[in-house]
């Protein structure tokens, strides 16, 4: 199994930008798919982005072009940059991974809450 410890939320201005940090410890896999979601209060949980181990990337709509996901190797980490930050960015953010060959995302950092002020 997999353990992830998201971390590098905060608050920030509109326009600012923020980088979030998930760190993977436990088993690991070499067919994966890494995401980061996000839910906000009152609404439902979205995914924001994801990465798979053959290199394709996914990236919503909503955050294209401001976000990149990536990911270091060596450090067993992966990364959400977010730059020119809304307020409806807000929102407290999830990483995720689940294993190539399975739908579902089974493994869930705690969360870290970022707030874009106005």
């Amino acid at each position: 199994q997999v353990q992830l410890v998201e971390s590098g939320g905060g608050l920030v201005q509109a326009g600012g930008s923020l980088r979030l940090s998930c760190a993977a410890s436990g088993r690991t896999f070499t067919n994966y798919v890494m995401a980061w979601f996000r839910q906000a209060p009152g609404k439902e949980r979205e995914i924001v982005t994801a990465l798979s181990w053959n290199g394709n990337t996914y990236y919503a709509d909503s955050v294209k072009g401001r976000f990149t996901i990536s990911t270091d190797n060596s450090r067993n980490t992966m990364y959400l940059q977010m730059n020119s930050l809304k307020p409806e960015d807000t929102a407290v953010y999830y990483c995720a991974a689940r294993r190539g060959s399975m739908q579902n995302y089974d493994y869930w950092g705690q969360g870290t809450q970022v707030t874009v002020s106005s």
